[in-house]
């Protein structure tokens, strides 16, 4: 029976190149997405223990609190300085003790936009050897820093920027613009940096003026000399510390911390991955399924043979069995060598995004091989068990009189009420699902939609035929003869014909329900950014460091600007509830955000008046003319009185007070946020003052409505078309099952394309009838994937609405016209070969064959 089914791979290979496809590009999937994620994390390892090189204790400023503690000009002041750096040097087995200083700087570009990623833009200082260099950062160019007006960049960050030594460098910490010249060009292998962000370096006095106290530091890096015991000399170290105030990590642990951390941060994105490539392979298994039904079939009077001469039912699920673990085998083989080329490809693809990962050799561990393989072979050989098993059913007597026994009807009615029961039930989960309040029952959400797609592609046979007959009488009218037969064959093998389009139907479900909630979203967070804005501009900065609020009066005198008023905030408590507070201007706000009172009005004076917003308003039970005793976040109490109740506006938040109610509460007094309203509209030349006279600063963001809308909506157009990327492997393995469908089928009906050429039905009639077939069931199967999307995505959208009160369902009918469009194309693609074939039949030999 080995030979067997060793035999018939080989004599099946045009018919199972297809389904090996199929098989090759869900292992490809799995196999990149495995290889990829161990070449990243190793890389990144292996940078980060570089990085840690000779770091044998590290001992670090905290605070038992708070961390850190920061003085009312923003710098922090630590116990690290000088002489308890001196006592650790003196320890036994204490080689040296470096001390270092460190930070956030952002750098301006030639064109003034900021270079690097945030939190990444780390500073430090740089401290050189008697030969000036700094083992920690290795000189590419020039020299280190060693003056005040004197700054040395990472190379990465120099060329993105386009510096070079001795150009004067624009940036900023926490306040104004700085310029400094560049004297130097480092190389580093800290992750943070490698991966997105930037690095500026100081000479130590002006590193600690800029983030600390003269003579303090952040970290205090402890070499060890050799033979030392590293856990023994971090014991050491953490004794001698102030408690509370500094704490001792041995450079083990730190690794091992940093490798945790890698790790956790490529779980999620490789296991987003690995959801993909489980939904390529699943509509991988419709395929497997289809082929081996197909080829069972057409064996039919073999297996009677063989049943015949003693083969057991066993024998030949065995058979059968083998045979789909060999095409698996072989396919899986392949894919695994395919899935290798897509990582390397999908990591320069990230990189050439920003994403900025470590270099690195490409990384096949045995276990991504292994369980690429093993899921390839698993995968195809559960797709055929069913079919083996319907094989070995079929009675010697009973195949030898038939080539294709019909379905039994027992059979369709058990599907057909199973389909029904748990279409029903995962209906009714959704239809449940729209009653939540809380995006963390999302599980629930998964589940419904699980159950409903499982439900439709058991029903799909059933609903094949009026779909199909509603198809068929357009093909009729339109094509004739070609199209009537289009229909019957389509409608010929109802279970085949579901099978094929559920491949198409699983990867439209998705990319429908996606895409309907992604533009119901992006919506949604367009009318967030239009709704109560009235202001041209809203001006904040990055690192919500706060601005200036004599530099904000600046902006109020430019030409142009009509109205600014600022925002910022603190919170306070009434019993139970908290709220957070804006401080404005009372008289200028109403100009630049759009307040529509329900109750009452703004405040005419800042002494204790407040509005609060509708929400704020009914679920803390508060009115109009009511008196609150507030306790704010400094831990001061005050009343204050409710003068009225606005429609919730995005902008304004909880509540709104005059700034006078609100400064005495803040730390340090600066405006969160600037709106400004303009006369003649947002300008490109009125942007450039703006930035002027907040004195140029990287960290600045002017944003007009554009600006906004892009930072809000433009985020999950980006996510979609990676969806689209992704699941476009799933489309394209189920168009691999339409070609492969349509393939064998000619085949099965030689014959018959003979006869119907006897009888006058021409070349291109046989085309024309076999590109309709296809085109049906493509069109069968993007009816059902966008109306089961559509349904899913309304049921499932509630819980997003719960976070987007501007939130509700508007169907992209031009995207869903244009994946019905797609569907017509792929199936007049996938016939192009099947119908050629078909086409290119010898009439005589075709009614000849067996």
């Amino acid at each position: 029976m080995l030979r067997t089914a060793l035999r018939n791979v080989l004599a099946h290979k045009a018919r199972l190149m297809m389904t090996a496809l199929a098989v090759l590009l869900g292992v490809a999937f799995v196999a990149g997405t495995l290889i990829f994620s161990d070449t990243v994390g190793e890389a990144v390892k292996k940078a980060s223990a570089k990085n840690l090189d000779g770091v044998a204790v590290s001992v670090q400023a905290v605070d038992a609190d708070t961390g850190p503690r920061t003085d009312k000009n923003g710098k922090r002041s630590t116990l690290l300085d000088d002489k308890l750096a001196d006592k650790v040097r003196a320890l036994p087995g204490v080689q040296s003790v470096r001390r270092d200083v460190t930070g956030t700087a952002t750098l301006a570009g030639p064109d003034g936009i900021p270079i690097g990623n945030g939190w990444q833009n780390l500073a430090a200082n740089f401290q050189p050897d008697k030969d000036g260099h700094d083992a920690r950062y290795p000189l590419a160019q020039g020299r280190g820093p060693a003056a005040g007006d004197e700054i040395a960049l990472d190379k990465a960050t120099a060329e993105a920027a386009h510096y070079k030594v001795g150009d004067t460098v624009r940036f900023a910490t926490d306040g104004p613009v700085l310029t400094k010249r560049l004297v130097g060009i480092v190389t580093t292998d800290n992750p943070q940096v490698t991966t997105g962000g930037s690095l500026a370096l100081f000479d130590t006095a002006t590193a600690q003026k800029l983030y600390l106290h003269p003579g303090q530091f952040d970290e205090l890096v402890v070499g060890a000399a050799p033979g030392t015991d590293q856990q023994a000399l971090t014991a050491k170290v953490r004794e001698m510390l102030p408690k509370d105030r500094a704490e001792a990590t041995s450079g083990t642990a730190l690794a091992a911390e940093q490798s945790r951390m890698v790790t956790a941060q490529n779980k999620a994105l490789s296991q987003t991955l690995l959801v993909f490539a489980g939904i390529a392979l699943f509509v991988g298994i419709f395929i497997i399924a289809n082929t081996f039904t197909m080829l069972i079939s057409q064996r039919s009077r073999e297996i009677a043979l063989l049943r015949a001469v003693g083969a057991s039912r066993r024998q030949v699920v065995r058979s059968v069995l083998a045979e789909a673990a060999l095409l698996g085998l072989v396919s899986s083989v392949v894919g695994f060598a395919l899935g290798a080329g897509i990582a390397v490809g999908l990591r320069a693809v990230l990189d050439a995004n920003g994403a900025g990962f470590p270099d690195g050799p490409v990384i096949i561990s045995p276990t991504a091989a292994l369980s690429s393989l093993a899921v390839g072979v698993a995968v195809t050989v559960l797709a055929a068990w069913l079919p083996s098993r319907k094989a070995a059913k079929i009675a010697p007597v009973e195949a030898l009189n038939t080539v294709e026994a019909p379905p039994a009807l027992r059979g369709l009615v058990i599907r057909n009420v199973l389909g029904t029961l748990v279409t029903g039930l995962g209906v009714a989960v959704m239809l449940y699902v729209t009653t939540l309040k809380s995006s963390d029952d999302m599980p629930i959400a998964v589940a419904g939609s699980m159950l409903t797609m499982t439900g439709v592609i058991i029903l799909a046979p059933l609903l094949s035929r009026p779909l199909v007959s509603l198809a068929g009488r357009l093909t009729t009218r339109l094509f004739g003869v070609s199209g009537k037969l289009a229909k019957q064959n389509a409608l010929r093998n109802p279970r085949r014909t579901a099978a094929t389009a559920s491949a198409l139907m699983i990867g439209l479900t998705l990319i429908t329900g996606m895409t309907v909630v992604g533009n119901s979203a992006q919506q949604a967070m367009d009318t967030m950014t239009a709704k109560g804005l009235k202001a041209d501009y809203k001006i904040g900065t990055s690192t919500f460091i706060g601005l200036d609020t004599e530099l904000s009066k600046k902006v109020a005198r430019l030409p142009g600007a009509e109205a600014t008023a600022p925002l910022r905030s603190t919170g306070f408590e009434d019993g139970e509830h908290f709220a957070s507070l804006n401080g404005t201007d009372l008289a200028t706000i109403g100009k630049v955000a759009q307040l529509d009172f329900t109750s009452g009005s703004l405040p005419h004076t800042g002494a204790d008046g407040i509005a609060v917003s509708q929400t704020a308003a009914k679920e803390n039970g508060w009115h109009t003319g009511q008196t609150l005793d507030a306790t704010f976040t400094d831990k001061k109490k005050a009343k204050l009185k409710i003068a009225g109740i606005y429609a919730d506006n995005p902008v304004i938040g909880e509540a709104l007070g005059a700034t006078s109610l609100v400064d005495p509460h803040m730390t340090e007094v600066k405006n969160e946020e600037l709106l400004v309203k303009t006369q003649g509209g947002a300008s490109e030349e009125l942007e450039k003052q703006i930035r002027h006279a907040l004195g140029d600063s990287p960290l600045l963001k002017v944003q007009d409505h554009a600006d906004l809308r892009k930072e809000n909506a433009g985020q999950i157009e980006t996510v979609l078309y990676v969806v689209y990327g992704l699941l476009g492997m799933a489309v394209i393995i189920a168009v691999v099952g339409v070609v492969n469908t349509l393939a064998m089928s000619v085949f099965e009906r030689t014959r018959e394309i003979g006869m119907l050429r006897a009888i006058g039905l021409a070349r291109n009639g046989i085309k024309q009838m076999v590109r309709l077939e296809s085109v049906v069931i493509s069109l069968f199967g993007a009816v059902l994937g966008i109306g089961v999307g559509i349904f899913l995505s309304w049921a499932g959208g509630n819980l997003v609405s719960q976070g987007l009160p501007t939130y509700e369902l508007l169907l992209p009918w031009g995207r869903l016209g244009l994946f019905l469009l797609l569907a017509l194309v792929v199936g007049v693609l996938a016939a192009l070969w099947p119908a050629r074939r078909a086409a290119r039949l010898n009439m005589l030999e075709a009614i000849g064959a067996q």
